[in-house]
């Protein structure tokens, strides 16, 4: 079987969420089945940290896709023709995405519909172009993947799919994650923040990332505990982040938050095992992936009782409506105070994540890509009752 992936998150880093979850699904495709031949489509060039075995190539299609207009003209003159020429038998659309102009067997991945809840977070054109092609590539084959139990529900209520046809397949979490020894943390601590125990946030500063509302919850707190504590965030400046560079200059604690910007994989990591806590206050998340891989490092979490955080969290977070900043502040004030809440939060995450496993997801995905090929599709087994 000739497998195409639409692998335009594939490229070189930085790699957020959807880019982790292509860079995880496709080194697993690539590898567990090497009696395939993979076509990897991109608009740029790949990660080099990408392994490439003989049965695969990546093939970079122009032009590259920045914008929205763009994107569209890829996958329409780029990516149709190119599924033509390589003969392919079947196409992963790993961001959710199928181009009209193809006859081949699709498989989208639809990660969130955010873009339905929140337009406002968005420009007109890029929130056109997300509305009609994950709206369309949605109901055009008769099997979707969905990343979350939640997301499943949404595209059932918000585009009318059948429930038989969704396939639930969570993200993973990196096995190589884990629990950073004292010593080290208490260097990184050095490094990042002065010395002082930090809580974090991890993702792109976006509106609904709930920057503003975190950055008002962590000024109150100050006020309240005066303990020595930071906030520290990890990701790059994205969009519409004007009311959150306002918030900052404006707090009276402004010198205890640090924006680290974009760290690599690596260092993330270490970062994010050494923080008192994760900060995940989102108002809307297809799975929440930092939680996840909190949870991984031992790290206890701070979430939204909104979306699939609660999905993915469990009993292991302490959760909060994401628009009340007084409620975040206390659940900031209480993990700072309560050593053995911490300790909890965090063995219950321990225990959690085990059932997040990217090796089942890409193998949820392979059996439902077989099954597009073959123009045929059984119901997915019953959900999960951990998820």
């Amino acid at each position: 079987m000739r497998v195409a992936i639409n692998a335009r998150f594939l490229s070189t880093p930085p790699r957020e969420g959807l880019g982790q979850f292509a860079y995880e699904v496709c080194r697993r495709l690539v590898r567990d089945h090497p009696e395939h031949e993979f076509l990897l489509f991109l608009d740029r060039p790949r990660d080099p940290g990408f392994p490439l075995p003989a049965t695969a190539a990546a093939h970079v299609l122009l032009p590259p896709a920045g914008h929205p207009l763009l994107t569209a003209w890829w996958l329409e003159t780029a990516l149709a023709p190119a599924l033509r020429r390589h003969r392919a038998d079947v196409l992963l659309a790993l961001d959710g995405t199928l181009p009209f102009r193809t006859r081949v067997p699709g498989l989208p991945v639809v990660h969130d519909l955010a873009f339905e809840h929140f337009p406002e977070h968005l420009g007109l054109v890029k929130r056109r172009f997300w509305r009609t092609y994950v709206r369309a590539s949605a109901r055009r084959p008769d099997r979707v993947a969905a990343i979350s139990e939640f997301t499943r529900r949404d595209l059932v209520a918000t585009y009318g799919l059948t429930p038989g046809a969704i396939e639930v397949t969570p993200c993973g979490v990196d096995e190589t994650l884990g629990p950073l020894p004292p010593e080290e943390q208490i260097e990184i601590r050095r490094r990042y923040s002065g010395g002082a125990e930090y809580y974090l946030h991890v993702g792109a500063i976006q509106p609904r990332k709930n920057v503003a509302n975190l950055l008002r919850a962590f000024d109150r707190f100050k006020q309240r505990s005066g303990c020595e504590s930071k906030l520290l965030f990890a990701g790059r400046l994205a969009w519409k982040y004007r009311e959150v560079v306002r918030l900052h200059a404006a707090m009276r604690h402004r010198d205890d938050v640090r924006f680290l910007g974009y760290l690599p994989r690596t260092e993330l990591a270490r970062v994010l095992a050494s923080a008192r806590a994760l900060a995940c206050v989102s108002l809307y998340e297809g799975f929440a992936l930092p939680v996840a891989e909190a949870m991984k490092c031992g790290v206890p979490v701070i979430g939204a009782s909104a979306a699939a955080i609660p999905e993915v969290a469990g009993d292991a977070a302490l959760l909060v409506d994401p628009r009340d900043p007084e409620a975040i502040a206390a659940a900031l004030e209480e993990l700072a105070v309560d050593p053995a809440r911490r300790a909890d939060l965090a063995a219950r995450g321990r225990a959690r994540v085990t059932r997040f496993d990217w090796n089942a997801t890409a193998a949820g995905l392979w059996r439902m890509l077989v099954a597009a090929s073959r123009g045929s599709f059984s119901p997915p087994p019953p959900p999960s009752p951990a998820l």
